[in-house]
């Protein structure tokens, strides 16, 4: 037996019940593992793909973390978005055959490419991939939408506390700690998404740490009080939980 195989392939993945694969039965997800190709880790600062480069696959994290942006008019940089394993990204592409955006990692990064002529072809035979596949982009259409509501209504205050938020549960999808977790993004790079000055999101960061909601030590923090951090939030309602989420990217 093959036990590198055996390592990599969905069926033996932790993450395939966050991946496009879910849903799929044994045999399905066999045969969806046969298109998917292994790529090397790429290093932190390297790019996945750039805007304009032609769109053939997608792409799902296996591990690390990876920023998604798009250059400005002024010359600088507009992130858009954070992926964590078990996130798909390349959807951007869809539309004109182009990626819109780069994808750029934050730390070492393993990804598995999906061919997008492969997974058309396995759509047509499986139902469930191709729901799938349509709730994918149904959600992230719905989160961006969600997305926006937060960055133009509401306070500072209130998008770092949705945006720690966000990133809790989806560590604890993931089976590790919503409580206590390392930041991949720089201090520079959450203020980008945000629409903050950095000084703003450490500021806000400090008077949070100062009031015993949470410890922030560089890149570590420990969350002491969700509730208070869902006030802060206002992640009470249905709506807001949504907003919480879209910061998935």
């Amino acid at each position: 037996m093959n036990l590198r195989k055996v390592e990599l392939s969905c069926k033996a993945c932790s993450l395939t019940e966050l991946c496009l694969p879910r849903g799929l039965s044994k045999d399905e997800i066999d045969d969806f593992n046969l298109g998917v190709i292994r790529q090397d880790p790429i290093h932190r600062g390297n790019q996945l793909f750039r805007t304009g480069d032609n769109f053939r696959s997608f792409y799902a994290v296996k591990s690390g973390s990876l920023k998604v942006h798009i250059n400005t008019p002024d010359g600088g940089e507009q992130i858009v978005g954070f992926h964590m394993a078990g996130e798909l990204l390349g959807l951007d592409g869809l539309d004109n055959q182009h990626h819109t955006f780069t994808a750029s990692a934050l730390e070492t990064t393993s990804l598995c490419e999906l061919p997008f002529n492969i997974i058309e072809d396995l759509c047509k035979r499986y139902s469930t991939l191709y729901q799938e596949l349509c709730a994918l982009m149904g959600r992230e259409i719905a989160e961006y939408q969600a997305m926006l509501l937060v960055l133009g209504k509401r306070s500072a205050e209130e998008r770092i506390a949705t945006f720690l938020l966000s990133l809790s549960k989806r560590f604890n999808k993931r089976g590790f700690s919503g409580n206590k977790f390392n930041l991949s993004m720089s201090r520079h790079d959450i203020a980008n998404y945000l629409g903050l000055a950095p000084e703003t999101v450490s500021r806000h960061l400090g008077r949070l740490h100062e009031e015993d909601i949470l410890t922030v030590e560089r890149r570590y923090v420990q969350i002491h009080d969700v509730e208070k951090l869902h006030e802060i939030g206002g992640n009470r309602s249905d709506n807001s939980e949504r907003a919480a989420a879209s910061f998935a990217g």
